[in-house]
């Protein structure tokens, strides 16, 4: 069958959002051609808000038939965190044949040529944009995500993040030319005269090892980083969020063969329950890239064995925010109020723990003790939730029962602050709903229980518990913050300060440790959000990830240049 989708058309229409994203990632500046707001779409073909829902609904149980080879079952079980069965079955594959399917259409994909793919995989998060409203049910059914945040950071914010990855890959994939021609002076005799051509080859197949969180957020960029580069792409999903990334792998395969290409370039591998075929994949011959968001333990395991691939981690982090002054103290209590319950806390950049001298700080209000910085914190996370229907925009649902019983254990770590109370969604009774809880902790060795209290603290707690930890100094503040990021890797810091020494000091501490930095948010920018285009996620030099999302280092290992040298 002829492509439907010629490289002609793909380029004319592509290739001003390619130049502008390669625009954007030069000059770091706000760019995005996605829209966040729902009531931007309905026209050129996407779907409406009611379109969407209907899309998802119209989903629910049913058989998702992606159309790949070596299927030999149907596989499913996901329930959303909002308490209903989503009853959608994946095809469930034998890998010994669909691998061998998937590498027979690399070689065409590779001879495409950088360009090709990077317009191709814009035809894709097009396609993706235009279901954004689709998208987010499913993505807030199967991560718990609150529709609005699950709209935006599982809608357009992810798309960003593909098309980054996509415009990273080109950059790093035209540095060389196509062809050079080469000549060697010899003095008398005739000069030596070589024509060069370089190409591009994909390293293999690239396996994308989902999370249940941010399935589209986190797993986009790999995606579309290693198809970009040429490679094929296996998309594992965690088993209790398939939806989002096979839909994905549905869409990638429509376009592909449209513009004639493999479809099998991209495939789905879901599992059945308890089967765990990431460790199986992971250390296949054929799989020669690994992206995977997740826990520490499965990341170190992938590193240490998956030793065929190029693996990409994020992995878990424990994240702190000093606090040593303010010249906005209750902009300062907003922002991290909002920072610390946004998703239940349930995001790899929350931060977890914050950093208050013991003997109190200095604001715009005057000289706040130890004791009033925690309980005014305390108040304004109240104040912030205290009515439901916010508090359920903001919080969503518990994503899984390891989170709830984090929660409820916390508060036998030390002094309760803030205890956290049972909200009720009358849409969803069936969601687990919970406030956040910040417990008081000491950070100073030489007090009898802080041996006990820096087990807690120096542990990351994932989900919506936060621990007010007490330090003897700015400079103490300063050290433990250099440790907690050496030791236990970091995600994000944050740090409030009105003292240029100690702001250097904090900055020098996040350079030397590769952490990124936000400092005296007050507004409406918050230490958990980054920006593609931008913002760096990650920085891949501390253990909380081994590369940042996206840089150059994030795309450039996933292909090689073969040079083929002729006589002129």
């Amino acid at each position: 069958m002829a492509a439907e989708l010629t490289a002609h058309d793909l380029i004319a229409k592509h290739r001003p959002t390619l130049d502008q994203a390669l625009e954007a990632i030069r000059t770091r500046a706000y760019w995005s051609p996605h829209p966040e707001h729902p009531k931007a779409y309905g026209e050129n073909g996407s779907l409406d808000a009611a379109a969407g829902k209907a899309a998802f609904d119209a989903l629910l149980g049913t058989r998702l038939d992606l159309g790949q080879p070596g299927t030999d079952d149907w596989v499913g079980g996901e329930v959303s965190p909002y308490g209903i069965e989503l009853g959608v079955t994946y095809p469930h594959a034998d890998v010994d044949a669909l691998l061998p399917a998937m590498k027979a259409g690399q070689q065409a994909w590779r001879d495409a040529g950088a360009e090709i793919r990077a317009v191709v995989c814009l035809e894709i998060l097009k396609r993706i944009s235009g279901r954004t409203h689709e998208f987010a049910h499913a993505v807030m059914h199967t991560s718990g995500q609150a529709f609005m945040m699950a709209f935006q950071a599982g809608g357009p914010h992810a798309q960003d993040r593909g098309l980054e990855a996509v415009a990273y890959a080109y950059v790093e994939q035209v540095r060389t030319p196509d062809t050079a021609e080469w000549t060697k002076p010899q003095g008398k005799r005739d000069p030596l005269a070589l024509t060069k051509q370089f190409t591009p080859v994909p390293r293999g197949i690239g396996l994308v090892i989902g999370c249940n969180t941010f399935p589209t957020w986190n797993g986009y960029p790999g995606l579309f980083a290693s198809l970009a580069t040429g490679n094929a792409v296996l998309v594992k999903p965690h088993p209790r969020a398939v939806l989002p990334l096979a839909l994905t792998v549905q869409v990638a395969r429509q376009v592909l063969a449209e513009a004639g290409f493999d479809p099998n370039l991209v495939a789905l591998a879901a599992e059945r329950p308890g089967e765990g075929i990431a460790k199986t994949l992971a250390t296949r011959p054929e799989i020669r890239i690994i992206d995977y968001t997740g826990s520490t333990s499965f990341g170190d395991w992938l590193e240490a064995n998956a030793r065929q691939a190029q693996v990409y981690t994020e992995k878990a982090g424990v994240n702190s925010v000093l606090v040593e002054s303010t010249g906005n103290y209750k902009g300062m209590l907003a922002n991290l109020a909002f920072s610390l319950s946004l998703y239940s806390g349930q995001m790899c950049t929350t931060p977890q723990n914050l950093l208050v001298p013991r003997d109190g700080i200095r604001t715009d209000e005057g000289p706040k003790s130890f004791d009033e910085v925690v309980a005014d914190l305390a108040r304004s996370v109240d104040g912030l939730l205290g009515d439901d229907a916010r508090a359920n925009a903001l919080l969503g649902a518990i994503v899984n029962p390891d989170v709830k019983d984090r929660l409820e254990a916390a508060s036998g770590l030390g002094e309760v602050a803030l205890a956290s109370r049972e909200i009720s969604n009358p849409e969803f009774p069936g969601a687990v709903v919970r406030t956040p809880v910040i417990v008081r902790l000491d950070g100073a060795r030489k007090y009898w229980d802080a041996a006990d209290d820096e087990a807690a603290y120096l542990s990351e707690c994932f989900g919506p518990v936060s621990f007010a930890v007490a330090v003897d100094s700015a400079a103490d503040a300063t050290e433990l913050l250099r440790r907690t990021i050496r030791e236990k890797g970091a995600m994000t810091v944050g740090a409030y300060t009105t003292d240029e020494e100690v702001e250097r000091a904090v900055q020098e501490v996040c350079l030397e440790e590769a952490a990124q930095l936000s400092l005296n948010l007050t507004g409406g920018v918050y230490v958990n959000q980054t920006a593609a285009f931008s913002d760096f996620h990650g920085s891949g030099g501390n253990p909380a990830a081994n590369a940042a999302l996206t840089d150059g280092a994030f795309v450039a290992n996933r292909f090689r240049v073969v040079e083929v040298r002729r006589e002129a």
